[in-house]
């Protein structure tokens, strides 16, 4: 165990990121066999030391406990689009794309306001509709003064904070550290503000979001003391996951398995809805290649008797997929997106 590792008393594996994003010698080393490891061993792990202030966490929970307090009729009108971004009712939402087994389609517990990049209205990939590259919706400036302006540096902090770490992903790959360089050019993510309010009762087949793998290259929960996240362990146990304050819980997804034909996880996870009185608040950030990288097999992960288990695929096909399998607002606009290439049987995530 290096330096940049600790035990905990969860099962999940804490790197402390500290020495790695300051440059130290031998650090990115040290700290890609740990990152190896747990993405080999576990599919996620607690990232401490990662650079990204607290107050700005805390303003992004203050904005989102905001969003979600408005008047239903207000954030209708930011009803999410076929892009994907805007605002999603409670139990509009499905967990189908989903490679856990046993799971009822329930509608999810949850709402959230969800947004991509920041592109202006005139951008060329807003005004040709490319999927998934749109201006956001907006509350309006008097609605909600600064919103915008908060949401904006917490995706720009958080963009900035994964492109420090792929070269490590790179090196816990035996590959050069600039491997990643091209494919995330111009990476593209989501932010999701969630509101999980409490279950009306104790109905164990009811989630906030039902068992699911992540879509994304690697996917950063920032801990705000709301615990809820569980993580089915290799084992198939289910493991509450306790919120540290100051802490990023992460993990990678089923593009990033894709990639590396299954040698790094994407591990199944869910989040139970309170109980209580209280309402949960989360905001996952959502990290991937730029929208037409063809992500192949790497090299370094297949051979002549394991070779690769998927065709080259593209963030903008996966998603296109991925979004009509689990949104009703992506679903209800099929005829919006002219193609839709969907993932083949043989090339399934789900297999």
């Amino acid at each position: 165990m290096s330096a940049s590792m600790e035990h905990d008393s969860a099962p999940l594996p804490v790197l402390d990121a500290a020495a790695y994003l300051a440059g130290g010698a031998g650090a990115r080393e040290g700290f890609a066999a740990d990152l190896r490891h747990a993405l080999e061993s576990v599919g996620f792990y607690i990232l401490t030391n990662h650079g990204v202030s607290g107050a700005l966490i805390d303003a992004v929970l203050d904005v989102t406990r905001a969003f979600h307090a408005q008047p239903l009729a207000a954030k209708m009108r930011l009803l999410a689009n076929q892009h994907n971004v805007g605002y999603m009712p409670l139990n509009s939402s499905t967990s189908r794309a989903s490679r856990v087994e046993g799971v009822t389609a329930r509608p999810n517990l949850v709402s959230a306001y969800f947004v991509k990049r920041d592109l202006p209205p005139d951008h060329p990939d807003v005004i040709s509709n490319k999927p998934f590259r749109p201006s956001n919706p907006w509350p309006p400036p008097l609605a909600m003064p600064g919103f915008r302006e908060t949401v904006v540096a917490y995706c720009t902090a958080m963009e900035t904070l994964c492109l420090k770490l792929l070269p490590a992903y790179a090196v816990a790959l035996e590959l050069a550290p600039e491997f990643f360089d091209d494919a995330f050019g111009e990476p593209q993510f989501s932010l999701r503000m969630s509101h999980y309010p409490p279950a009306e009762s104790g109905d164990a087949g009811q989630f906030g979001v039902a068992p699911h793998t992540d879509s994304s290259f690697l996917t950063m929960l920032a801990q705000i003391g709301h615990p809820g996240l569980q993580v089915r362990l290799p084992d198939g146990e289910w493991y509450d996951v306790p919120s540290r304050p100051g802490t990023i819980v992460v993990n990678s997804g089923d593009m990033l398995r894709r990639w590396t034909n299954h040698r790094f996880l994407s591990t199944p996870h869910r989040a139970v809805s309170p109980v209580s009185g209280s309402d949960r608040y989360a905001f996952p950030f959502f990290f991937d290649a730029a929208a037409d990288h063809p992500m192949a097999c790497l090299p370094i992960c297949c051979t002549q008797a394991n070779p690769p288990r998927y065709e080259p695929i593209t963030y903008t096909d996966y998603m296109l997929w991925f979004t009509r399998r689990n949104y009703d607002h992506v679903r209800v606009k099929d005829g919006t997106f002219a193609t839709d290439p969907g993932v083949p049987a043989t090339q399934s995530d789900h297999d």
